[in-house]
């Protein structure tokens, strides 16, 4: 089966999905939610991450149907995983360098993975599942196949690539990131920066034979073949959280147009506060480091936009697609004679740094991006590590209806 069998990108699979695992978000969830069972077996995780990273369906959508099911305290440990992904969020919106030192070293890795033979070799058999470390390689050949991993399978995998193979920690990630279809700037980054010690400065983690044979149901045996220790790779220290971008609203009455990207494919939000003449489409990047994503990463996301512009479609006016560059919304913005843009908040990444670009060109009118509530209450407590961010969630879960 492909990628998009097993994930159909319409918002219809992702509430299908989201009904067949409600009865398993609470305490079945935290008893089986380390266990990696193999491809098409991932039954005791949700599988919502592709939907939620391009928000086919949304945060508050899930926690609000998991707490209508189960208590906050029986479903703690999923609700705790649904606030990961908004924390690693915050974290990287709050230190927007980090993602920029990230890009720089990667393309400054790729040259040398050009030029230095001994690391190409490296690389290339790790990306083809040619390691001789039987669960890495499946593991390899599962993600190049289906763009998904089990959680606890990336944090092994991460942790092979870094301490085993001995490879940057950044080639990893970019791999990582042109294969996923849930492949998120802030938390793939974020959480290949933990696993090399760097994120929490010191703390790794490592990946051991006994842990994998225990929780992947005796699939592999790594004895003798993992790195017996993890030591953190040297990285300047995080840089102190700054401020979140200020909002501007958009005027009422003005000629509006929405631009609608795949890092938020429910515009409800947005159509609510003013009405749109236009709509561009903004494609899916392929281009987010020095080699192109992988097909079904990028067919996922424009797919999934197409369903949205679809359900939407008496609300968006003209629909002009596929937009790539600046001067592409340029363009557009002309065409349709607007005189303001509105579009979802777009965080740290590719679709931000369009944004930003676009914003600068003359002929583009006001771009107001609009924070969704849930982000706005959640990323400015993202300051610190992840357990001071737990202590707000049940403040935070309070606003959700």
């Amino acid at each position: 089966m492909t990628a998009l069998d097993l994930f159909p990108p319409t918002r219809t699979a992702a509430l299908e999905r989201l009904q067949d695992f409600l009865p398993c978000a609470g305490r079945d969830y935290a008893a089986r939610r380390n266990y990696d069972l193999g491809p098409g077996r991932h039954h005791g995780v949700s599988t919502l991450s592709p939907y939620l990273r391009c928000r086919l369906i949304t945060e508050e959508e899930v926690l609000s149907s998991v707490r209508g099911r189960h208590s906050a305290q029986a479903a703690e440990k999923f609700i705790q995983e649904v606030y990961w992904r908004t924390y690693w969020k915050g974290w990287l919106e709050l230190r927007p360098a980090v993602w920029a030192q990230y890009q720089h070293d990667l393309r400054r890795l790729w040259d040398d993975v050009q030029t230095q033979s001994g690391l190409r070799d490296r690389w290339e058999e790790a990306c083809k599942g040619e390691t001789g470390v039987d669960c890495f390689d499946a593991w390899a050949e599962e993600l190049v196949h289906t763009g998904y991993l089990h959680n606890h399978a990336r944090m092994w995998f991460a942790s092979i690539w870094i301490f085993t193979l001995e490879l940057p920690w950044e080639l990893g990630a970019d791999f990582f990131l042109r294969h996923l279809l849930d492949g998120d700037p802030a938390s793939n980054t974020l959480s290949w920066r933990w696993v090399a010690g760097i994120q929490t400065q010191g703390k790794t983690y490592l990946a051991r034979a006994d842990n994998i044979a225990k929780y992947t149901d005796g699939r592999f045996d790594a004895r003798g073949r993992l790195a017996s220790v993890a030591e953190p790779r040297v990285a300047p220290p995080p840089p102190a959280p700054g401020l979140l971008p200020q909002e501007t609203p958009p005027k009422q009455g003005a000629r509006t147009g929405l631009l609608l990207h795949p890092d938020d494919l429910s515009p409800g939000f947005v159509l609510d506060r003013v009405e749109v003449a236009a709509t561009g489409l903004i494609a899916a990047a392929t281009d987010i480091g020095p080699l192109t994503s992988a097909p079904h990463a990028a067919a996922f996301r424009e797919a999934a936009q197409q369903d949205a512009a679809g359900r939407w479609s008496e609300r968006l006016g003209e629909i002009t697609p596929d937009l790539r560059t600046a001067a592409q919304i340029a363009n557009w913005a002309t065409a349709a004679g607007l005189e303001q843009i509105v579009t979802p908040y777009a965080p740290v990444g590719p679709t931000a740094d369009l944004l930003a670009e676009a914003g600068r060109q003359p002929e583009v009118p006001p771009l107001h991006q609009i924070r969704r509530s849930y982000d706005r209450a959640a990323w400015p407590h993202a300051t610190k590590g992840f357990f001071p961010f737990k202590k707000k969630i049940p403040a935070l879960l309070s606003r959700i209806g």
